[in-house]
């Protein structure tokens, strides 16, 4: 009767993890990825971060507590209701823009009145990483961010992420896309780091080889011992 040994485990678990997941004709890879997906320009950089609808507020005006509130919405339509000016708009402006605005309107009740914008909350900034991530779930962020900073911001791949296919999802022109990108390149600088918006979707692909490999080594001893029988 033949024993099986390690050498030929190895093997079988290696060949078991030969099968790696499939990147269909409708995900775009390569430069074609890029185009749909591209790295984030210095100017996308330098940007501040532009108030959207359901964000929350802090707005503060230097020494008038009473104007001063904490936790403001932003409502669906993209405005703040505020005391003595009522409704204004503020998605589609940075904080210092919507201060700067509010200066304005408020010029008429208080003399040169300094006012302070923060975003505390941005709702309208979120992205969803799925797979082979330690953390999967619904992350926040603000201002630019990109692909690794988003992985990042579930805590890694898992040991057995398939680094090579990592799909992002996002609605073009109302059409569903997909774009594959390779961490491992991306890591290495030898290709760019991709933009990503809010509301993409991230999935880190999952390598079967690996998982062999990994259930291996969790399995070593017992396969030791059962070789020398």
């Amino acid at each position: 009767m033949v024993r099986p040994t390690c050498s030929v485990v190895v093997c079988m678990l290696l060949l078991t993890g030969c099968t790696a997941s499939y990147v269909g004709p409708q995900v775009r890879t390569g430069e074609a990825a890029y185009n749909m997906i591209p790295a984030p320009s210095a100017d996308q950089i330098a940007r501040e971060y532009t108030i959207g609808p359901l964000d929350t507020l802090d707005i503060a005006m230097f020494n008038e507590p009473a104007v001063s509130s904490k936790g403001i919405p932003v409502d669906a339509v993209g405005n703040v209701a505020l005391p003595l000016i009522g409704r204004v708009r503020a998605s589609g402006m940075t904080a210092t823009d919507l201060a700067t605005s509010l200066e304005k309107l408020y010029d008429r009740y208080y003399v040169k009145p300094q006012i302070t914008v923060v975003v505390t909350s941005s709702v309208s900034q979120h992205v969803t990483v799925q797979g082979d991530v330690m953390e999967p779930g619904v992350y926040e962020f603000r201002g630019t961010t990109t692909l690794l900073d988003t992985v990042s911001l579930a805590k890694g791949e898992s040991p057995n992420a398939k680094l090579r296919e990592v799909i992002v999802i996002r609605y073009v022109d109302g059409k569903r896309m997909a774009a594959a990108f390779d961490l491992t390149r991306i890591r290495s600088g030898i290709d760019p780091d991709p933009a990503i918006l809010g509301r993409d979707v991230i999935i880190v692909g999952h390598s079967n080889s690996k998982q062999a490999w990994n259930d291996l080594l969790k399995a070593a001893p017992l396969l030791n011992v059962f070789a020398q029988f």
